[in-house]
């Protein structure tokens, strides 16, 4: 596989994670986020293992181990994520979460000693004044459903990086559909605990249940592991920062979300931060590539 094909299926597996703020939207008001979570990947491991059962016979320790941290920072993940989208909308949520790809850099600056770029600096300025526009209200205080976004979104960047690393230790198909059991596994045992279990009744549920478990889950996050061994962790969280658009795009099709002009205007300085802060680094991987 090619870095421009990866990073084609990257902004396939982008655009079906838009779809995934109107699923989770249409579950969230009834049924409990820990039975979410693990219904919506339990049924992806068990779809995925079905499909590739043969690859998946055997399995060592060290691709178990893998799969149970990048399956972890999954629920985690998904955790704040439900727990804020009570709060706000499936649209706001999609800009909130997208601030993962100024997080990616950042990390990976830490991570390499380097000092961010100009242009990641000045975008981490823009978004944080889009944030502010999304995020507070008109009493100047926070809202605790953005607080949980934001805390998903640097979850989701740590998941990048640690991804970018484990799948290239490790078959990445592999690690790809075992992080699925492994975070069907913690919200399983979360729910025994902290739940009642209770299976949803409405179809509409077990509806968006089967699209995110088969379109955001079983597709995405396998695809996302597999693609990422020939790309760059900048590549992949610039193509993710197409993920609000979409899910805005839907929200407004299929929900009828209209988020104002004070969310309108700090949606599109996120959008700008993000693509303020991305371009350095892609374009520096571009001309690696060609002297390559």
């Amino acid at each position: 596989m090619t870095q421009k094909q990866a990073n084609l299926i990257l902004a396939t597996v982008s655009m079906g994670w838009g779809t995934s703020y109107i699923f989770m939207k249409l579950c969230v008001d009834t049924v409990s986020p820990l039975t979410i979570i693990a219904l919506r990947f339990g049924i992806a491991f068990i779809v995925m293992m079905a499909i590739f059962f043969k690859k998946m016979i055997r399995i060592d320790a060290k691709t178990l181990k893998y799969s149970a941290i990048v399956g972890a920072l999954l629920f985690g993940i998904f955790l704040a994520l439900l727990y804020g989208m009570k709060n706000t909308t499936a649209s706001s949520a999609g800009f909130l979460t997208s601030t993962t790809v100024i997080l990616v850099p950042i990390l990976q600056a830490f991570i390499t000693r380097k000092r961010p770029s100009n242009k990641i600096i000045s975008g981490v300025l823009v978004v944080s004044i889009g944030l502010a526009f999304l995020t507070i209200r008109d009493d100047f205080i926070f809202a605790n459903g953005s607080l949980y976004c934001l805390a998903a979104a640097f979850l989701y960047a740590v998941h990048i990086v640690v991804t970018n690393h484990f799948a290239r230790g490790v078959d990445a198909l592999k690690l790809g559909i075992f992080q699925l059991g492994f975070t069907c596994l913690y919200a399983t045992i979360g729910t025994f605990i902290f739940e009642t279990p209770v299976l949803p009744h409405e179809a509409i549920h077990w509806f968006a249940l089967l699209g995110l478990a088969l379109i955001s889950s079983a597709y995405g996050f396998v695809m996302q592991t597999i693609a990422q061994q020939y790309t760059t962790p900048e590549s992949t969280g610039f193509l993710f920062s197409f993920e609000p658009i979409f899910s805005a795009v839907f929200a407004y099709l299929f929900l009828h979300e209209i988020m104002g002009l004070q969310g309108y205007i700090g949606a599109l300085l996120i959008l700008a931060g993000v693509f303020i802060a991305n371009s350095i680094s892609k374009k520096q991987f571009l001309l690696k590539e060609i002297k390559l």
